[in-house]
């Protein structure tokens, strides 16, 4: 089996509608570093970033499957209002940081009511087929710490 890479991208994301979703071609940005096979960045993206060399230039569109998955109905539910206890103001599209089971996890607020808030636990990707324009800047192997860690240093 061929040793991983540390692969660093440029990258801008678009919806399906071709609303720039981010970005790291922005000002003050820096590309994206990652280890491949690490789970650093959405399978469907790295899929088609195997083999590709410094200079190479890739459009890529990543289902839902291959990307955030699909909007998963049951983690759209109301709590008690009482669950954010010290908040003076909730708001649809605030985020917060729920302990669950399965330990941390964001939720949106998605409906405010008078006695419950509604979250959103999915990503907020989820569902959407997402655009990449990427141009691969550097590719090199990966340490052996690196590959440990499954990050770059």
């Amino acid at each position: 089996m061929a040793q991983p890479r540390v692969v660093t991208i440029h990258y801008t994301l678009t919806n399906d509608q071709g609303e720039e979703l981010d970005s790291s071609r922005v000002e003050g940005r820096e590309p994206l570093t990652y280890v491949e096979g690490a789970q650093n960045i959405i399978g469907g993206l790295e899929n088609a970033l195997n083999e590709k060399n410094p200079g190479d230039q890739v459009e890529v569109s990543v289902e839902p499957s291959e990307g955030y998955g699909e909007v998963n109905e049951e983690l759209v539910q109301p709590v008690p209002r009482s669950a954010f206890e010290g908040v003076d103001t909730i708001e649809p599209g605030m985020q917060f940081q729920a302990q669950t089971p399965g330990g941390p996890q964001v939720v949106r607020v998605v409906e405010v009511g008078d006695d419950t808030v509604t979250i959103d636990a999915n990503h907020p990707l989820a569902g959407q087929t997402l655009h990449f324009d990427v141009e691969v800047v550097e590719a090199r192997e990966a340490t052996d710490e690196e590959q440990e860690h499954g990050h770059a240093h």
